[in-house]
């Protein structure tokens, strides 16, 4: 048996040819196609372990979120609970307030209205009185009566003014009343009386008003002196309102 090189030397390079045309042509795209799936294996791998940090995170968040809100929440309940406790604080004593101001009020309209019945009743009596008074003056008028005003009007006469007495005398006609009416020798005693006390006598007009009650006045349009029971009885019944006053 002879070995034969050229056979040999042929196979070896079929051998080889096939050996270069698998690796060309087989092996390295396969090579290729592995190392790519193994990248996209790895990057897939990749993924799934920043999407499993990812996820833990976002849980952490979540978790510490929630906490948060829980103890912002306890914390807004907290805050509601004293806002309505001051507020209910605030609401009473404004209704105390507000009551202490209404018992003030009412104890003092009830004072105001017991003193204006007070003086109302006051006043009442005080007309009363000077009424039962005047009529009871109105029976003494009489000569004597008017004798006692004229000497009472010539002492008012002689404590005003020079000047009030002298215009009494020259300003024209003076009203001289009465509550009754006068008769002639009553009229010329007056004037009389009233021309020693003014220097000259005056031009009088007498006059009747019987709600003097009793006594005489002067009056001209500017000037009046009050000399009868009517202002007399007036003047006490402004004294009795002043008391009540005070």
């Amino acid at each position: 048996m002879t070995f034969d090189w050229w056979t040999f030397g042929l196979q070896t390079v079929n051998v080889l040819i096939l050996i270069w045309i698998l690796g060309r042509f087989f092996w390295r795209p396969v090579a290729g196609m592995i190392e790519q799936r193994r990248r996209q294996a790895q990057d897939l791998l990749e993924q799934a372990r920043r999407d499993k940090e990812a996820a833990a995170r976002a849980l952490a968040e979540a978790e510490e979120r929630s906490d948060g809100f829980a103890a912002e929440r306890e914390a807004i309940l907290a805050r509601a609970r004293q806002e309505a406790v001051e507020a209910k604080r605030v609401l009473m004593e404004q209704a105390q307030a507000e009551a202490a101001r209404a018992r003030s009020a009412a104890a003092a309209d009830l004072a105001r209205r017991r003193q204006d019945s007070e003086q109302e009743w006051a006043a009442q009596a005080g007309r009363l009185a000077v009424t039962i008074a005047g009529r009871l003056a109105a029976r003494l008028d009489g000569a004597a009566v008017r004798a006692a005003f004229l000497h009472w009007l010539i002492e008012k006469l002689g404590a005003q003014s020079e000047q009030t007495r002298q215009s009494l005398v020259t300003g024209g006609a003076v009203e001289l009343i009465s509550a009754t009416p006068l008769d002639n020798s009553e009229q010329s005693r007056i004037g009389a009386a009233l021309a020693s006390a003014l220097g000259a006598a005056p031009e009088l007009a007498f006059l009747v008003d019987p709600a003097l009650i009793a006594g005489l006045e002067l009056r001209t349009p500017h000037f009046a002196l009050s000399n009868s029971w009517r202002a007399d009885l007036a003047e006490i019944l402004a004294e009795l309102s002043h008391d009540r006053r005070n």
